[in-house]
């Protein structure tokens, strides 16, 4: 079985690829996941009042604040294979 590093990559790849474009809920995750398991914490200040997506965006990446990136990696490997059916 792959490593979990050679996975998330790879399911970077095949979330570009789905069927249907997942609904705005999924991916917040997808991109909170995301970069929890690629950055780590949050960083930076939040966007500012009118930029809706960036603070959504931001938001969701907080609440993932002090999950270990291993962790991040695989429950975003995981959505993506359950995005895909």
């Amino acid at each position: 079985m792959a490593d979990l590093k050679t996975q998330f990559a790879q399911a970077t790849q095949d979330v570009k690829k789905l069927d249907e474009r997942p609904d705005n809920d999924t991916l917040l995750k997808l991109y909170a996941l995301f970069k929890q398991g690629s950055d780590g914490d949050v960083a930076g200040a939040k966007p500012g009042f009118f930029d809706f997506v960036g603070t959504a965006k931001y938001e969701a990446w907080a609440k993932l604040k002090g999950m270990k990136a291993d962790e991040a990696m695989l429950k975003y490997v995981d959505l993506v294979k359950k995005l895909r059916g």
